[in-house]
């Protein structure tokens, strides 16, 4: 017992292999999807290169200006007053320049940003219209937790990418090709010197990329371990704090925030250390280019002007420089998150509508099982074996069993949450496979033994299958299951929040709510799986008679657990390991004297002797 908590409690390992070409990929459709904005983009890339344009012509204007000054010096009389003036018009067209500089670089962030954020908005509405597109084996392989994180945290790393990395790498490319241009075109040996530390920060940057995108790739999953362990405390703080576990999950979290620190720790220490590589060769190019410039100036080969220039030029590129490491980062983070974003986009849903596939038509329906075999696993065991059975309009169907011997598993092939493996399963003579899920869905109504409820008002989750329904249906399907009387009790009525999960209602009450939701919209089949379990035998009863009325037309199937629920249906069916090992009706099937009789002994002896033995106790204590 104590290998098996301990090897549950163990640590996750996050190893990583990096795909060096998924980079330019991720990287690439990201910026597609950004080109779906035209106007939003443009105006972005706009601002982004007027401001590296303005950005180029500083330098030009204060080597013009110091060169403008040397004349001051040099020549007096009218000469000086002209160059006086000129001095003057070179300081103003200077100060329009930054100013311009200013306003198109602000812009650049705004745009930027909405554009980014629009982004992201497109991403979170397919990313969720994809989820409930997914089938349910994908949902049974992938935690909630996970799928929070890479909605959530993920979309948030292409958010950045978008916002902060796709524009600073246009303006340093600006920036570096055209300033590139004008240094060699001044002075080829010089403009060699004054670029000498760009190859160098290019490859320092590479090899940045692919240890952060390790590392982003390794915190992505500890983070979507993080959320995981605390949507699992939220869900079970009662049975946290029940067992007196505050002090062991804390520790489990507390495990893997210690690493993710770690890592974190460990990237920050990357980023800065290859960002300080690159700011020590640009100071050296810069200090080459000063000696350099100088010795010629001295020699008279180069104006003080020009050599103002190059050194403007290079002191311009000192932010963009320090920005690279912002871009590799955010870079290198997007192509993480991006990957893990599509990974989920690109899914294919395991079921879904075939071509061709045909709309139901409207009224009662027949629900037919024809030799029905399925396993979750393919090529694993099977849940169900050869199943066979017939509900028509107005008859109730039920199934009865030990717990695994798949009676939920029919519940969740009704509505096609998965395929049969063998056989078919029909309604209204169609094949389930060929009819859209949209209108098969519509016609069946699954009460699950789950009783989720959202945390809205009572009225909003009955008519969740038909939110334009007027009060007086969701009332009467209220009423139907039950729980119309104390609805109207309630401070708000229909209006009343029950809460998160249903909190705000006992466990039968959820029930009769989920029931009331089902029978909204009028289905041609109800599946009422286990759904009465927590109701009192004298409400069940009440329920049952009033689903007989209202779902008359309707083909119901009721599996449970308990026998007595299912005495009054018109047909049973009996499952033992996935295969229907009896069926009849109630009288047929005690008088056989097989497996359901059995359970209806053991159940009707259990609930005869219970007030006995729960009395026998009491009685000794008083004596």
């Amino acid at each position: 017992m104590t290998g098996a908590a301990s090897s549950a409690s163990a640590p996750p390992q996050f190893t990583e292999t990096v795909d060096l070409h998924a980079m330019p990929r991720v990287l690439g459709r990201l910026t597609g999807l950004a080109l779906r904005h035209p106007w939003r983009c443009a105006a972005a890339v706009s601002c982004a290169l007027g401001a590296a344009i303005f950005n180029l012509v500083m330098p030009r204007l204060l080597g013009r200006a110091v060169d403008q000054a040397g004349h001051l010096v040099d020549e007096a009389g009218a000469a000086l007053a002209g160059a006086d003036h000129a001095l003057a018009v070179t300081a103003l067209l200077i100060v329009a320049a930054c100013a311009i500089r200013g306003t198109l670089t602000g812009l650049q962030g705004y745009c930027g940003e909405t554009l980014a954020q629009r982004v992201a908005y497109d991403l979170r509405l397919a990313f969720h219209d994809k989820l409930q597109q997914l089938s349910f084996g994908y949902h049974d392989r992938m935690h909630t937790g996970e799928l929070i994180a890479r909605g959530m945290l993920d979309l948030e790393g292409v958010r950045a990418f978008l916002e902060f990395g796709v524009l600073r790498a246009i303006t340093l490319a600006l920036l570096l090709g055209v300033g590139s241009w004008r240094l060699l075109s001044v002075d080829a040996s010089l403009g060699l010197l004054a670029l000498s530390f760009v190859p160098f920060v290019l490859l320092v940057a590479v090899g940045a990329a692919v240890r952060l995108r390790a590392s982003w790739q390794r915190l992505q999953k500890m983070m979507a371990e993080l959320t995981l362990r605390m949507e699992e405390n939220l869900q079970g703080v009662r049975v946290v704090r029940a067992f007196h576990a505050k002090a062991a999950e804390l520790a489990r979290f507390d495990g893997i925030s210690q690493r993710a620190l770690r890592l974190s720790n460990a990237r920050i220490t990357e980023r800065m250390g290859s960002i300080s590589l690159m700011t020590f060769a640009y100071y050296v190019s810069m200090a080459l280019v000063l000696w350099v410039g100088g010795r010629r100036v001295a020699a008279g080969g180069l104006t003080v002007g020009a050599l103002t220039e190059f050194l403007a030029f290079i002191t311009i590129l000192q932010q963009p420089l320090r920005q690279i490491g912002m871009v590799v980062n955010s870079s290198a983070r997007a192509t993480g998150s991006g990957a893990r974003l599509f990974e989920v986009l690109d899914a294919t849903p395991e079921i879904a509508d075939r071509a061709g596939a045909i709309e139901l038509p409207p009224g009662p329906k027949t629900l037919r099982f024809e030799n029905v075999g399925f396993g979750y696993a393919a090529g694993g065991r099977k849940v169900l074996r050869d199943v066979s059975f017939e509900v028509k309009p107005g008859q109730v169907l039920g199934i009865v069993g030990a717990p695994g011997s798949g009676k939920s598993t029919i519940a969740h092939l009704i509505p096609r949450f998965y395929d049969a493996g063998g056989g078919r399963v029909t309604l209204g003579g169609h094949d389930l496979r060929d009819v859209t899920l949209a209108s098969l869905r519509r016609d069946v109504a699954l009460v699950q033994q789950e009783n989720f409820l959202f945390d809205t008002s009572v009225h909003d989750n009955v008519a969740y299958a038909a939110p334009d329904a007027a009060h007086a249906e969701v009332a009467a399907a209220a009423g139907i299951a039950q729980i119309h009387d104390h609805v109207a009790r309630l401070p708000d009525g229909y209006r009343t929040r029950v809460g998160e999960r249903g909190a705000a209602l006992s466990g039968g009450q959820r029930q009769r709510v989920t029931i009331a939701r089902a029978l909204v919209g009028d289905p041609a089949v109800i599946v009422l799986d286990d759904s009465t379990a927590a109701i009192d035998p004298v409400t069940e009863g009440r329920v049952r008679e009033a689903l007989q009325v209202a779902c008359r037309d309707a083909a119901t199937v009721v599996i449970a657990h308990r026998v007595g629920t299912l005495r009054h249906a018109d047909h049973i069916v009996v499952l033992d390991g996935g295969v229907i090992a009896e069926r009849g009706d109630h009288a047929s099937l005690l008088a056989a004297g097989g497996r359901y009789a059995e359970l209806w002994s053991l159940q009707h002896r259990s609930s005869l002797d219970e007030a006995p033995e729960a009395a026998e106790p009491l009685a000794q204590v008083g004596t």
